[in-house]
Order: C-alpha cells, then structure tokens, then sequence
C-alpha cells in the first residue's frame, strides 16, 4: 500500500508523468507490482525536474540539498518501508530499491542520504527497537525535517566490523558512557540521531558489542572536519567521537551483546539500496552516452551508427539489466521472509561494478567532452567509485557470497 505521505502525491505524478518521462526508459510494467510501477513514475518525474537541473551545483559547491530532501520527504521517501501507523510510507523494500535508483539517477549525493536514512538508520530501530523507541526515533524521521547516521565503521577497523574499540560502559546509574571514535560517517554534520555500535563486553569479543541510539547533538559527542571526497560530494562525511558521552540505557536497542548481529542484518539490507544507487549511476551514464552519440557527428554521421559505439551501449545495457534483476530479486527474497543475504551481496558486487564500467565507457563515448565538467560523464565517474567501497567492499562482497555458497552445497 501507498503510505501517508506518499499517497496523495503520487496519484498526481501519475497523472503528470510527460509521455517522453515514461518513453525515456521503458521497463515493464508486467515486472513490477502495479503501485511499485506508479513510484518509479513518480521518482523518475522527481529526479528530472528536482535533481538533475541542481545534481552539478550539488557537486561543485559540496552542498548538502536540504530543500530536496524535504520534498523526498514530502513524497514519503525517506521512510519507505516504516509502517503506516509509525508514519511512514509502509512499501516494499522492492520498491525502495527501485526508488533508490530512480533518485540516484538524478543525483547520487540525493541516493545516498535517502540511502542512509532508510537503511542504516530507520533498519536496525524498525527491526529491533521497542514501541517507545520507535514512536521517539523513527517517527520524527519519516518526513525529511530529520535525518539519522550510522556509526560502525572506525578508524583502524574499516572491514572488521567485530573489531569495535569504542566502548559503552554501564555506569550503574541507568547510564552507559561512549568513548571512541566512528569513521565515514554520512550524514555525519546533517543527522540529529545516530545507531551506534560500541562494545560492552571485550571478553566476548564481537558477540560483545552492542548498539545504542544516541540523540545528536549531545553532550560529549563532536565531530570531526568534513572529508574532501572524490564523489557523492554533496552528503558529508566526517568523524563523530564520543568523549564520556552519557547516554540513558533506554536507548540501548535490543539486548546487550546483539550489536554485531544488528550491523550485520543491518548491512545486508543496506546493500539492496547500494546496488539500487549503483543502478542509477550506471544508468544516468548510459542515458548521457546515448544522448551524446545520437548528437555528435563523425565522418559525415552521427557516432550511434558506429559499430564500436553500438558494441560499448550494448555491454552497458546488458550490464545494468543483470544487476537490476538480481537486485529485484533480493529485495523479493527480504520482502516475502527468505534468507537474502548472499543475493544481496551479489546485487551490490555486480551492481557496484556495472556503475564503474558503465562511468568509464560514457567518458570513451564522450572522448574529451567525458573529461571536462561541462558534461556529467565525469562526476557519474567519481560518483560510481564509492559504491564498491562503502556498506562493504566488493572483496567482502565476494567473501559472503562464497561463504553463503558454499554452506548451500554442502546441504
């Protein structure tokens, strides 16, 4: 069902959604669910006339789109698969998947704070936290005015999430007390509340890590400076430490010791709205290859007519269309209860990496014009690095699938 926020507006996309809006791309709609196909529509409108006019702006300045993520929020974007009665727009995670790529397409520094809000933050508080807990972290946080952060990553540990060195002791007043330090935090300087993983009991290594979710700003917490990145240059990033920060154990989410379990759900779920973002970079690069090539004139043609073009715009449609559908099917497999991590994981690696080659070979189509900022084949290219890295490389990629694989054969 459409949520709340999201019904209204998008019973008016549907009947504003231009001919060329829908002919631009053409998928199915005997693919995807009828109200599903209805969200595409309406976020495919959003990200052409929102974000693509205002996705270079975004870029050059490092400028956080406050005003667009209110109006994702409008749309009921930013809390797709929270409940109704919670606020939100109660959908499937197919459809954030889909959703996730339609606003990527337009602009990937929009994806991934949608990304972040939907999959770090709301995941692991809708799955684990108590009904105080949602109706004062979650709610608020459904309609774009707020936004929250996830706090795994650290300085020495990046891969080995187990490998926790901040700590959250039990006081014994009702209180834990943070200390440490989180790395590559998005939303890190935006956020006004953060899942954050600490560990509580060191003797049990990372079955003694548990998750917290702390308000910001709070007393003992502060931030680092914003990182300079490659791409996605409008979310910031930064360290967010914690210096004797005393936080109630109310706001511990689940039971002591859960925390590594949590992140790790937390991620594989994560990685469905990471491919779904890899997809629309992959895909505004493939549209900005077709369009050039249809334009520009070689030897007396347009260059589409060349067999060499053809070959690289049909190793790029093929590419997207392999990744799309693995990462429908993962977020099938979490909407009807089956296991999904390995599918998840193969929906990020081979996501991730259809959007890097998919950047390159735009800039071959492009030539010079894909090496200069007046054409967006260059920030598609910065912007698709990322996404092989962050929510799990595509070398732990490849460790859960096999992992997962190999436990399937030997049942």
């Amino acid at each position: 069902m459409l949520g709340r926020l999201a019904r209204p507006l998008v019973q008016r996309c549907a009947t504003s959604i231009t001919r060329d809006a829908v002919a631009a791309r053409h998928i199915s709609t005997t693919m995807l669910p009828e109200d599903v196909e209805l969200l595409r529509k309406m976020c495919w409108d959003f990200a052409e006339n929102e974000l693509k006019p205002i996705a270079g702006q975004i870029d050059k300045e490092h400028k956080y789109p406050l005003e667009q993520v209110h109006m994702m929020g409008e749309l009921g974007l930013m809390g797709m698969v929270a409940p109704e009665e919670l606020g939100g727009a109660g959908m499937s995670y197919l459809a954030y998947a889909v959703a996730m790529e339609e606003i990527s397409r337009g602009c990937a520094t929009a994806g991934v704070i949608l990304s972040v809000n939907n999959s770090l933050y709301l995941g692991p508080l809708l799955a684990n936290g108590n009904q105080e807990q949602l109706e004062k972290w979650v709610s608020p946080f459904l309609d774009g005015q707020h936004v929250g952060c996830f706090c795994l990553s650290e300085p020495g540990n990046g891969s080995d999430a187990g490998a926790a060195s901040t700590t959250a002791k039990h006081t014994g007043d009702g209180h834990y007390e943070l200390n440490g330090a989180k790395a590559w935090i998005t939303n890190g300087y935006e956020s006004e509340a953060a899942v954050v993983f600490a560990t509580t009991d060191k003797s049990l290594k990372h079955k003694g890590i548990s998750a917290f979710v702390v308000p910001k700003p709070h007393e003992g917490i502060s931030l680092g400076k914003k990182e300079d990145k490659l791409g996605i240059k409008g979310s910031s990033t930064c360290v967010v430490n914690f210096d004797n920060c005393m936080i109630d154990e109310a706001n511990l989410l689940g039971k002591a010791g859960d925390g590594f379990k949590i992140a790790m759900r937390t991620l594989d779920a994560g990685r469905i709205g990471v491919a779904g973002q890899a997809l629309g970079i992959a895909q505004a690069s493939l549209e900005c290859a077709v369009a050039y090539s249809q334009q520009r004139k070689a030897f007396g043609k347009p260059i589409s007519t060349m067999q060499t073009i053809q070959s690289k715009l049909a190793d790029m449609e093929c590419k997207i269309w392999g990744a799309r559908l693995i990462n429908w099917h993962a977020a099938n497999l979490k909407d009807n209860g089956h296991p999904f991590s390995k599918e998840a994981a193969m929906a990020k690696l081979v996501a991730s990496e259809a959007a890097t080659y998919c950047a390159h070979q735009a800039i071959q189509v492009l030539g010079g014009m894909g090496y200069v900022s007046d054409m967006p084949a260059e920030r598609h290219y910065r912007d698709a690095r990322i996404t092989e890295i962050y929510e799990g490389t595509s070398e732990i990629q490849r460790l859960v699938i096999a992992g997962n694989l190999l436990k399937e054969m030997v049942q």
